[in-house]
């Protein structure tokens, strides 16, 4: 599933977009839409005008100029592409003066929803992981006594964050992904804090990881995977210290670390 890293890169390209004035909608998947018909989203979307694209959390967020907001997440699949050719597994097309965007999701976790206020469900998620303070984030530790790998994929703890990046984060702070989050000390917390900002914003930089279907916008492939310490290299040695990386679940996802750097 894409994350912050390869959410933010999809939502940059997006800029383009800025301004442009929607001509039509079309969906042609039920599946994909939250919260309305087809024919009667198309017409609520239709001559407006793109005011900004952000990022929250997993989600793409785009104002339009006349009020509303257009909400997508990719779910494990999904791709919002400018231009390229209708296929089958294209849910939705959106066409504008100039140019056309279109959203593929072979596996149909994606989602589409259009609101007049912005959905009540995404503004409750938890806070911004590259803009939370330390403070706040040592404080919120503190407060709940659960394990650290499935604390920091809840998405009401911070928004964004997923298997990858918690996995890359908690390599590079040394911690295991059963450690219990109230039980880190201060300096552990800050330890995780920084390798979290670090890691995402080295993804970023990077493009995201391209591991299966994403790419950006404009079809371009991410680079992180590359640069990926632990996630999915069960049995490979450790970087750090050649330990062989093991894999074990935690909240209903692989974990995978190094069993000598990382400590409970």
């Amino acid at each position: 599933m894409p994350e912050l890293p390869e959410v933010e890169t999809v939502t940059r390209s997006l800029a383009p977009l800025v301004g442009r004035r929607v001509i039509s909608a079309e969906f042609r998947n039920l599946r994909i839409l939250r919260g309305g018909d087809p024919e009667r989203m198309a017409a609520r979307l239709e001559g407006r005008h793109i005011g900004a694209i952000q990022r929250y959390g997993k989600f793409i967020a785009i104002a339009l100029r006349e009020g509303g907001y257009l909400l997508i997440h990719l779910g494990m699949t999904g791709r919002l592409l400018l231009g390229g050719e209708v296929g089958k597994h294209t849910h939705a097309i959106f066409t504008f003066e100039s140019g056309v965007l279109l959203f593929d999701d072979s596996r149909q976790f994606g989602s589409i929803q259009f609101s007049e206020e912005f959905p009540a469900r995404v503004a409750r998620l938890g806070p911004e992981p590259l803009e939370v303070t330390f403070d706040t984030f040592a404080a919120a530790l503190k407060r709940r006594n659960t394990r650290i790998k499935a604390l920091l994929l809840n998405q009401t703890f911070l928004r964004g964050i997923g298997n990858i990046y918690a996995d890359e984060a908690l390599f590079r702070s040394g911690i295991h992904p059963l450690a219990v989050a109230s039980r880190l000390r201060a300096s552990r917390a800050r330890m995780l804090f920084d390798a979290m900002v670090e890691v995402l914003t080295e993804a970023i930089d990077a493009g995201g990881s391209s591991i299966s279907d994403y790419v950006d916008a404009e079809g371009r492939m991410g680079f992180f995977q590359f640069s990926h310490r632990v996630y999915q290299r069960t049995g490979e040695p450790c970087t750090a210290c050649g330990t062989a990386i093991r894999r074990i679940p935690v909240a209903q996802r692989s974990s995978h670390f190094c069993p000598k750097c990382q400590k409970r």
